[in-house]
């Protein structure tokens, strides 16, 4: 019984990295270390690096100088460099630590009842932006599922 899970796990994991859609193969190479990512291969590494989140286009393009390797396709990319890729990623704070740490951040500023936690909490901008004219995209009423 235990068994099966592991096997299906196993499968979704696999079909995942294998996925098809009309006939255009993805593929995805898994970062690991603990960091919670996968890059597509069939993109050169500083394009690829860019899917991960908290990782722009200066801080890949620093990656990869700082990596040393040319900006080549990530399937070509041999193990020695994947690792060093790994270990020169666990440096930054990206993927879900990053995720966790914005939210903490936000809700600590909900917590102590500051201005910009009163306007997160409100749906607003807190940066300043102006509430007349624009930011119509913050201040609408998001509708969960459901038909009209």
């Amino acid at each position: 019984m235990f068994g099966s899970t592991g096997f299906v796990s196993n499968i979704a994991a696999c079909l995942r990295q294998n996925l098809t859609l009309r006939g255009v193969q993805v593929r995805n190479i898994n970062i690991g270390g603990g960091l919670g990512g996968e890059i597509p291969d069939s993109k050169r590494l500083q394009y690829a690096l860019q899917h991960l989140h908290g990782i722009g286009r200066s801080k890949a393009h620093h990656i990869v100088c700082e990596l040393g390797v040319e900006n080549k396709y990530v399937k070509d990319l041999s193990k020695r460099e994947l690792y060093s890729l790994r270990e020169l990623l666990s440096k930054y704070l990206i993927g879900n630590d990053l995720k966790k740490l914005v939210e903490r951040d936000v809700g600590r500023l909900v917590g102590i009842q500051c201005y910009r936690g009163i306007r997160h909490v409100d749906g607003l901008p807190c940066r300043g932006q102006r509430t007349h004219t624009n930011s119509r995209t913050r201040r609408t009423m998001r509708t969960f599922g459901g038909s009209r």
